[in-house]
C-alpha cells in the first residue's frame, strides 16, 4: 500500500516508517523538519520536505504518489508550550490538519490513522481511563487533539471517511535505529538519561503534592515499538471500519515520576540527582489507560510492557547518539 506518514521524520513517525517499510509498504514521509530530522527517515522511504499549511505541495504528494492511506502524526506536542502559545497549537494541530483532510477528500483518500493523545481526557474522574470517558482537556495541546477528533467524526459523517484515532499515553523507548531527539527536550525519560550521561546536572520534578502514592505525577508508559505496531493494526482494520473509531494505547499500569527515576537509576547504574520545582500548569495528577477495546477490536496488546525494558532501549540509543541526530 502507498502510505503517507505526516511527521514521519519525528520520534514516533521515524519508528513507524521503519516498521511500515519492513512490512513491504511504500511509504511517503512528509515533514517540515522543524522538529523532525532528515537522518531519522529510512532511505527506503520517499521523503518530501513540506508543511501541511501549504496546500499546493500537499496536493502534489497525493497526485504524484497515488496515496491510498494516511497516518497523521505531524503536530506540536509540548503541553508546557501549549499553555504559553495556544494559537500555535491550534494552527498546527487543527487548521493544518484540515488542509490535509481537504487534500485527502479531493483525491478520494478516506483511510486515516490519527495520532491523538490521552490529553483529551484532562483530569479523569476514573482511572484506568476508558474510551467512554468524556473529553475534558486542561491544556491547549489536549484541546487541539480533541477538536481534531471531533472534526474527523464529522468528516466521517459527511464524506465517508474511515478514521481511527489512537490516544497515546506516554510514549518512550527506542528502536535499535531510531530514538528521541527533541530540541529542547521536555519528556521525562530522555531527560533522565541526559542526567545519567552527564549532560544535565539534575532532573527536575514538577510538583510533589499531587494526590498520588508519593506526591508526583503518575503516567502510563508505552514502548514506541508498540505504538508503531498499533498504527499498522489499525490500518489493517480500516477496510471494514464504518465511521470514526478511537482507541487508548497504554500499558494499564501507572508509574510516578519518582518510580521512573528509580527505575532509570537501576538501568543506568548512575545516581541521577533531582531538583524539586513547583507544579507546571496543565499537568493532571494521574493518567493510566484501559486498552481493552484496542485488544478486542484491533488485536493490540503491548509486547514491551516493562518500564525498565522501555528505559533500557532509550538508554542504549542515547548512549550511541549522545548528541542526537547529525551530531547535535
Amino acid at each position: 500500500m502507498n502510505i503517507l506518514v505526516t511527521g514521519g521524520a519525528g520520534y514516533i513517525g521515524s519508528v513507524l516508517t521503519e516498521e511500515l517499510v519492513r512490512q513491504g509498504h511504500r511509504v511517503i514521509v512528509l515533514d517540515n523538519l522543524k522538529e523532525g530530522h532528515r537522518a531519522a527517515v529510512v532511505p527506503e522511504a520517499i521523503f518530501i520536505q513540506a508543511d501541511l499549511s501549504d496546500r499546493e505541495p500537499l496536493q502534489d504528494v497525493f497526485r504524484h504518489h497515488r496515496v491510498e492511506a494516511v497516518m497523521h502524526l505531524a503536530a506540536d506536542t509540548s503541553v508546557e508550550y501549549s499553555m504559553a502559545e495556544p494559537g500555535r497549537f491550534f494552527w498546527n494541530n487543527v487548521a493544518c490538519g484540515i488542509n490535509l483532510l481537504e487534500c485527502m477528500l479531493k483525491r478520494g483518500v478516506k483511510k486515516l490513522v490519527f495520532s491523538s493523545s490521552a490529553a483529551v481526557y484532562g483530569q479523569p474522574k476514573e482511572v484506568p481511563i476508558t474510551e467512554a470517558a468524556p473529553f475534558s482537556p486542561i491544556n491547549a495541546y489536549g484541546e487541539s487533539k480533541a477538536i481534531f477528533e471531533r472534526i474527523l467524526h464529522w468528516y466521517g459523517q459527511a464524506y465517508g471517511f474511515r478514521p481511527v484515532s489512537l490516544r497515546y499515553f506516554n510514549v518512550a523507548g527506542a528502536s535499535k535505529r531510531f530514538g528521541e531527539d527533541h530540541h529542547p527536550e521536555t519528556k521525562l525519560i530522555p531527560n533522565i538519561i541526559k542526567v545519567a550521561l552527564g549532560q544535565q546536572e539534575h532532573i527536575p520534578i514538577f510538583g510533589t503534592d499531587y494526590d498520588t502514592q508519593d506526591g508526583t505525577c503518575v503516567r502510563d508508559y508505552i514502548h514506541v515499538l508498540d505504538i508503531a505496531r498499533a498504527h499498522i493494526l489499525a490500518l489493517n482494520c480500516l477496510e471494514g471500519n464504518a465511521g470514526s473509531k478511537a482507541y487508548n494505547l497504554g500499558n494499564g499500569e501507572g508509574h510516578s515520576v519518582i518510580e521512573v527515576i528509580e527505575a532509570a537509576r537501576r538501568v543506568t547504574g548512575t545516581a541521577i540527582p533531582v531538583k524539586v520545582n513547583p507544579r507546571r500548569p496543565g499537568d493532571p495528577a494521574k493518567l493510566v489507560a484501559s486498552s481493552k477495546l484496542a485488544e478486542v477490536e484491533i488485536g493490540w496488546k503491548p509486547e514491551y510492557p516493562e518500564l525498565e525494558s522501555i528505559i533500557e532501549s532509550a538508554w542504549q540509543w542515547q548512549k550511541e547518539h549522545p548528541h542526537g541526530y547529525n551530531g547535535r
